[in-house]
């Protein structure tokens, strides 16, 4: 596997950035605690993560009515976390009689959201998107400029399966000729990711290992901006969940294959990577974080309202234009899930350090 890095520049400059021998010049400072320290390290925090739910603090009475509640989104306008976020946003702003910001925030797989979420003020008026598996692996790669034990899910939305899509004129049809390809011309192959660890870069990872070949990783702030390059012919191919391929115009694009352990019900007709020979299984779940040290009264009625959004015919027949993989889990749920996640995760993680 290689690594090219397109736009990681504000990760470089900021506290904490720099380069490593590993990632040349992707801003990416490697820790340097053993894999079996990093990985136990991060199941105990996602599990202490359940512990965290009631924050202290005094709520406010007046939350949430007397300005804006600012929802900073890790990735790049046009992608699914954002069309996400965008479409429910209204339907929140509905229950509890408020006002919501969208806020984009992209860059380094989500953690410059994360870093501003925990350290905004715990008054229950900021929020953040929560996706994994960025979240959990880059926990795995480098020593983030957060503290997870601050953040605490409020609900997963959705759940949508990978895929790889090329330009409509390219001359893979399948992923079988793609690896192919891959096999003849080590290396040449170039795929589009939003960021090191994200399901696109897993899924990446996984084909590599199953079709035993050698492909380069090009790094991108959004899906929207991977689309861009694919459409420029800067990257063969983009790492792109399925959602986000149906619900967008994809007429310029063919879909090589989802990584799915069946088809999705939103994509009946495009094979999996199972069906054609491949072991690779990788989605992303996209959700809602708030800091730990927001009220519990103020999370419990966020929670709540997003619960009751969700549930709304009139979101749900949007959802349903928009191609969004609906799965909700409440905060108790998803924590619960969240560290069986991240061991499955780290297993596929380590592929990558096993490669360097």
């Amino acid at each position: 596997m290689r690594i090219t890095v397109y736009e990681l520049n504000r990760v470089a400059d900021a506290p904490g950035g720099g380069t490593s021998a590993n990632h040349r010049g992707s801003g990416i400072h490697q820790s340097t605690l053993s894999w079996e320290d990093k990985m136990k390290h991060l199941i105990r925090n996602t599990a202490l993560a359940t512990t965290l739910l009631f924050g202290a603090g005094v709520a406010q009475a007046d939350w949430p009515t007397d300005r804006p509640i600012e929802f900073i989104v890790a990735f790049a306008p046009g992608g699914g976390t954002d069309v996400m976020n965008r479409t429910l946003a209204p339907f929140v702003e509905k229950e509890l009689g408020a006002k919501i910001t969208i806020l984009n925030r992209p860059g380094a797989s989500g953690e410059i959201a994360y870093t501003a979420m925990t350290q905004a003020r715990p008054d229950g008026y900021t929020v953040s998107s929560l996706n994994t598996p960025g979240y959990l692996t880059m926990q795995m790669d480098r020593k983030v400029r957060f503290d997870p034990k601050k953040l605490c899910v409020v609900a997963r939305i959705v759940e949508d399966p990978g895929s790889f899509i090329v330009q409509a004129n390219s001359k893979f049809n399948t992923l079988k000729d793609l690896v192919a390809y891959a096999k003849e011309n080590p290396g040449a192959v170039t795929v589009g990711t939003t960021g090191l660890g994200t399901d696109e870069h897993l899924a990446m990872l996984q084909l590599e290992k199953s079709a035993g070949i050698d492909l380069t990783a090009v790094t991108f702030n959004g899906a929207n901006e991977a689309r861009t390059a694919l459409l420029g012919g800067h990257v063969d191919t983009i790492g792109i969940n399925v959602g986000e391929f149906v619900g967008s115009d994809h007429s310029a694009f063919k879909n090589l294959g989802q990584f799915a352990e069946e088809r999705a019900s939103i994509a009946p007709d495009l094979p999996t990577a199972k069906e054609q020979g491949f072991e690779v299984l990788m989605s992303s779940e996209r959700g809602i974080a708030m800091g730990c040290d927001v009220p519990e009264e103020i999370r419990t009625k966020f929670s709540a309202a997003v619960k009751k959004a969700l549930d709304n015919p009139e979101f749900q027949a949007k959802a349903k234009q928009m191609s969004l993989a609906l799965s909700y889990r409440s905060s108790e749920e998803w924590n619960k899930e969240l560290p069986v996640r991240a061991e499955r995760l780290g297993a596929i993680w380590k592929l990558a350090k096993e490669q360097k």
